[in-house]
């Protein structure tokens, strides 16, 4: 009889423990967002940071590469290391690696946490012309963009005019943005793939007349244009762009490895131009990307 009625006990004690969870929201196991779901296409972007404005140019601006892109299918994407030589190479060395899509909704969690849900004052740190680190998540029904005025520069200088709480907000972005562009320390050597050379399916040409050099080396040599017709629509002040691809962008790509920044190209008038190559993302369609 005894027995019988510890085991009751027990059963009854359970009973209250599991309806208490229940009540609660869930066990302590659950997730921390539950009804997290993400885009269903693999090209679908998920998170991304990049670098906006500061002091360039209007090419510079439409050319500059998001500094990490996830995807949904667990693509990453990032701009590899670039040699240091004058004139420099004319191709972007945009790399790709591989990730679980698990490990995507893992980070997709992770900025959550980091507040990119949040809608809270980051401050502005009394600095000119510095750049702004924008956060973007995309999940199945919604969008979350944040943005961070100097972020990069750090905010622990005593004139920061910063808030303590908007220090928080800012070092937990900052820890967000080196997770992100450190994956292999984020999930583990063996959950990331080894990086490769990324193949896009179309580029974009950013176009403006060629000028001399202002130096003393010999002229390069000029290239004939493989592409569509230049200069293409206009973009920017100064900048047009034109979007090639198909059989096109593989012959583009080709002659852009070979060539350099100082590069002439060579339209089918004969006149000569300045080309800046950018190529587009997975889930990016053409020149209008590039201002988005």
């Amino acid at each position: 009889m005894i027995t019988t009625l510890r085991a009751s006990a027990v059963v009854g004690l359970l009973a209250v423990l599991a309806a208490c969870a229940e009540g609660s929201g869930g066990t302590t196991a659950a997730p921390a967002t539950p009804g997290l779901e993400l885009p269903d296409a693999a090209d679908a972007l998920v998170l991304s940071v990049e670098q906006t404005g500061g002091f360039t140019t209007p090419e510079m601006l439409a050319a500059r590469l998001p500094v990490v892109s996830v995807y949904a299918d667990g693509r990453v994407l990032t701009e590899g290391p670039v040699i240091a030589i004058y004139p420099g190479p004319a191709w972007p060395n945009v790399q790709v690696q591989q990730i679980d899509p698990a490990d995507v909704r893992a980070l997709a969690q992770r900025a959550l946490d980091a507040g990119l849900a949040e809608d809270g004052d980051l401050g502005s740190p009394p600095l000119a012309d510095a750049t702004s680190t924008r956060f973007t998540l995309q999940t199945a029904d919604q969008a979350f963009v944040r943005e961070a005025y100097a972020l990069a520069e750090g905010q622990d200088w005593p004139d920061s005019g910063l808030t303590e709480d908007q220090q928080e907000a800012r070092a937990r972005l900052a820890e967000l943005r080196d997770a992100l562009t450190d994956l292999t320390a984020t999930l583990g050597a063996d959950a990331v793939s080894e990086t490769e050379p990324y193949e896009p399916a179309a580029v974009t040409a950013l176009v403006r007349p060629w000028t001399e050099p202002a130096d003393d080396l010999a002229p390069p040599a000029e290239v004939a244009w493989p592409g569509p017709a230049l200069p293409g629509e206009p973009l920017a002040p100064g900048v047009t762009c034109l979007t090639v691809e198909g059989e096109q962008a593989a012959a583009v790509v080709a002659a852009a490895r070979d060539a350099t920044t100082a590069t002439p190209w060579v339209g089918s008038d004969g006149a000569r131009w300045s080309v800046t190559f950018r190529p587009l993302l997975p889930h990016e369609e053409g020149c209008a990307d590039l201002t988005a």
